[in-house]
């Protein structure tokens, strides 16, 4: 093996073995805060990424004695905010607790005792465990008590954790706190995919009228009546529009004032006759409720009167869901908001609002891109790149969590996104974001990589069992396993080879497969048909089928020339041979030798000292020609075989782990011998290989490398990349298209999503 960087602290099986925590100080649900909803959605994503390995507890701020709440099991602790004593008891208690290896304050001065919710000080003073702070909330300007507990908390922490860059200007200057130590890291959002307001408008009710909404806990802050002053202007010239508000009164304001603000807010609407335009819903929304009313939205308004407001969730959450955004200029919508994502008002000018608001009635063209720029703007942002941060910062805070990136819990196995891709005829090729683009048509190349998904999964469950999902679940698997079978079926030539490139009008596209050489299109087809013919497990008639088609394509010419078209026939013969079948007269222990030989032949050619490879040149998916040799040696006992994939194999991992990240060779340009190195456009199908191969190399060689680093490669679709972002999308299922230089392709198109779940299915 070359060297690469290894982690040591924990071997990740160990670390699945121990009891290891994160303690969270904040609000908590049921409580109704808006600090409480951020950390249930922070510690759910870090849960889905790095649980059982981590596992996240919460301490619960109540605001009274009285007021203790029905708590889930992961809150251990709860103290009421007013009570100092209760402060250093807890801490005292966590100290005891050997499974908490760091403790994260979310902080927020409303929500925690004393002055300027100094009551955390002894709190942290007391405390043994190495805590992190993210500040809600960063006020410039300081008085000296408010600098001074700032300054205490900073001190007593071992990293503060701020969610915008003007939030870390100001802890700088105004509380000359060491920018080493501060972090930022977005407010998270969910990650929901991109449509337009039409169909959720309708289900509201408003599918004939430009929807304006606001939302979170009412209280006289969100300057909600400057923005109803503004409606009868905005009635005069197009009287069809609603603006929604949608949650309910502040618990402290409805506490004590009751509902004055809100029955203000109505009788406003009344006396300006807007009762057909303004809805009031006075509920707290859980989340799938939420984000209809956002979908819903034609535009979103964030009127806020605190011009020092470092974050809004609500704002975030809005840009997040694809939706254009009129807002007071307060911080962070300063910060968030450019010229074509919304517009920005003065506070408290109700002028303002009106013009805003008719531009983007009167140009629905601009309001949309303005939408789209949104969305595609903010995907950093989605709760799983945030959770990976967070992960990360703590990894490198807690010296016993730093394997936490070995430990990343492998997302279930989730076929919505392929089964959207796929219609009565194949998998289509491309997808808008994770809409099906059926103008390009379809592929061999990608309806065999979805046969033999299916037909790994498929043989991944084993026996039929009696429940009855699993029954379901075997007959969906089927029915995909027989439309990828049948494409395939369809595409071979009166030449008895496969063609590649299929119309969306379901016509074999003869101008463009007589462009472009399909031997590797091939390949991957006798491969995909070779492996279902030898999987027992399936139907007879199923096996059958792909036997008929493998016998009439090996009638065709089998010599292949181009190399990884050769590594898949490689692969291909192996199963064969695995399973001592024949077709017909066909020699297939000869024709596998001719086939390894040729990769050796290149491998002479091109390799040196420093250069060990087959070609002069990394192109895509390079792993599947090493992988390819040491499948061989495993079915003929070749030194010579494993000997050059293990050589081959060890040279790449050379230059494609950076600092332990898998970092693919880019296909914006190809690594040539004597050339520059390219990182960017990073595609799915290669990390596919290469995780395939250092399974290959570890089930032959028995080397525990092999394995770890299969984790490390595969690692890139869970956030560790060049971008530090997420490339698999848990909502859908599907992938994204790739890792480019400065964003992630969005695009969750067939091979992407298909190479993902191969890459998924090498861990079961």
């Amino acid at each position: 093996m070359p060297e690469t960087k290894k982690i040591s602290a924990l071997t990740m099986e160990s670390a699945r073995n121990r009891d290891l925590s994160v303690l969270y100080v904040s609000t908590f649900p049921p409580r109704k805060c808006g600090i409480a909803t951020f950390t249930q959605d922070l510690t759910n994503a870090i849960d889905d990424m790095f649980a059982p390995a981590i596992k996240s507890k919460i301490m619960a701020i109540n605001p009274a004695d009285l007021s203790r709440y029905t708590y889930p099991p992961k809150v251990l602790l709860q103290i009421t905010q007013n009570k100092e004593e209760d402060y250093r008891n807890a801490a005292h208690d966590i100290n005891q607790m050997k499974d908490v290896q760091l403790v994260n304050i979310q902080h927020e001065f409303g929500i925690f005792g004393g002055p300027r919710g100094s009551y955390l000080i002894p709190f942290l003073q007391e405390l043994k465990k190495p805590a992190v702070i993210n500040f809600h909330t960063v006020l410039p300007g300081p008085d000296e008590e408010l600098h001074n507990v700032v300054c205490a908390l900073s001190q007593a922490v071992i990293a503060i954790t701020v969610m915008t860059d003007l939030s870390k200007k100001i802890l700088i200057q105004d509380y000359g706190i060491s920018t080493r130590k501060i972090r930022v890291i977005p407010h998270g959002i969910h990650s929901q995919s991109y449509t337009s307001s039409r169909q959720a408008k309708t289900a509201l009710g408003f599918s004939d009228r430009v929807v304006f909404s606001t939302f979170g806990l009412l209280n006289p802050g969100k300057g909600i009546e400057y923005v109803i002053e503004a409606l009868p202007a905005v009635k005069k010239n197009y009287p069809n529009f609603v603006y929604i508000y949608f949650g309910a009164t502040h618990p402290t304001i409805l506490q004590g004032e009751g509902e004055v603000y809100r029955n203000s807010l109505i009788d406003q609407v009344y006396r300006l006759g807007l009762f057909e335009h303004v809805r009031f819903y006075n509920r707290f929304l859980p989340l799938n409720e939420l984000m209809r009313f956002l979908k819903a939205t034609d535009v979103y308004i964030s009127p806020g009167l605190d011009p020092n407001q470092a974050v809004s969730g609500t704002l975030s959450y809005a840009l997040g869901t694809g939706r254009p955004v009129i807002s007071t200029a307060f911080a962070n919508a300063r910060e968030l908001i450019t010229d074509d994502v919304g517009l920005l008002v003065d506070f408290r000018n109700s002028e303002a609002y009106t013009e805003a608001m008719l531009r983007l009635i009167e140009d629905e063209e601009l309001r949309t891109q303005m939408g789209k720029n949104a969305y595609f703007r903010t995907r950093f942002m989605i709760w799983p790149n945030v959770a990976l941060k967070c992960g990360n910062l703590f990894a490198e805070k807690a010296k016993s969590l730093a394997d936490i990136s070995e430990s990343k819990i492998l997302p279930k196995i989730k076929l919505d996104h392929m089964i959207r891709l796929t219609d009565n005829f194949g998998i289509v090729q491309f997808a808008k974001l994770s809409r099906p683009d059926r103008s390009f048509g379809y592929t061999l190349d990608d309806n065999a990589r979805a046969l033999t998904a299916m037909v790994l999964y498929y043989d991944k469950l084993k026996r039929p069992s009696k429940n009855s999902a699993a029954a379901r679940q075997r007959k969906m698997l089927l029915k995909l396993i027989n439309i990828y079978l049948n494409f395939i079926e369809f595409t071979l030539g009166p030449d008895i080879s496969f063609l590649n490139y299929v119309k969306r009008n379901r016509k074999i596209d003869e101008e463009l497969n007589q462009k472009i050489n399909h031997e590797e299109a091939n390949g991957r087809a006798i491969y995909a048909l070779a492996l279902t013919m030898t999987t027992g497990i399936l139907p007879e008639s199923i096996r059958e089928r792909a036997m008929s088609l493998l016998e009439k394509r090996f009638k065709g010419d089998m010599s292949f020339q181009s190399p990884r078209a050769i590594a898949l026939f490689i692969k291909a013969l192996c199963l064969l041979l695995e399973k001592k079948l024949n077709l017909g007269e066909f020699n297939i222990g000869k024709t596998m030798a001719i086939h390894c030989d040729r990769l050796i032949s290149l491998y002479n050619k091109s390799s040196s000292r420093d250069w060990q490879w087959f070609e002069e040149y990394f192109t895509y998916s390079n792993a599947s020609l090493s992988e390819s040799l040491i499948r061989a040696h495993q079915i003929t006992k070749d030194e010579r075989y494993l000997a050059i994939g293990k050589a081959t194999l060890d040279f790449l991992i050379l230059h494609c782990f950076i600092d332990d990240i898998y970092v693919p060779i880019g296909e914006e340009g190809w690594y040539y011998k004597y050339g520059k190195r390219n990182h960017y456009d990073q595609q799915p199908e290669d990390v596919r290989s290469m995780v395939n191969a250092m399974k290959t190399c570890y089930i032959v060689t028995r080397d525990k490398e092999y394995l770890r680093l299969m984790h490390r490669a595969f690692n890139w679709f869970l956030g560790d990349n060049t971008l530090n972002q997420v490339v698999y999308d848990r909502t859908t299922g599907g992938c994204y298209d790739g890792v480019g230089r400065n964003a992630i392709n969005l695009n969750q198109g067939a091979e992407s999503t298909v190479s993902y779940l191969l890459a998924r299915l090498d861990f079961e």
